[in-house]
């Protein structure tokens, strides 16, 4: 607006100089755009990741504290002095 009204070189130097400036401004902000929404789903994914890795630290754990197999009976015949042992 000032380069209309001035109508001199340096005013017309700084009209262009604002107008470079906000379209730079503008590449920013659509670069910035486009780098949150990679982030965010980037986000998405490790998250994902968590989760998963979550349910398999679990199980593991599962697998771990549980015991291997029932106890065993003895096969065979017992006395009554056998079962008083034990």
């Amino acid at each position: 607006m000032t380069a209309s009204l001035l109508n001199s070189p340096r005013a017309s130097a700084l009209s262009v100089y604002v107008v470079r400036a906000f379209v730079e401004l503008r590449a920013i902000l659509s670069s910035n755009r486009e780098l949150a929404g990679k982030v965010h789903s980037l986000e998405r994914k490790v998250s994902t990741h968590e989760r998963n890795i979550a349910e398999l630290v679990d199980s593991m754990a599962e697998l771990l504290s549980a015991p291997l197999s029932p106890p065993k009976h003895p096969i065979g015949f017992v006395t009554h002095e056998d079962k008083s042992k034990s």
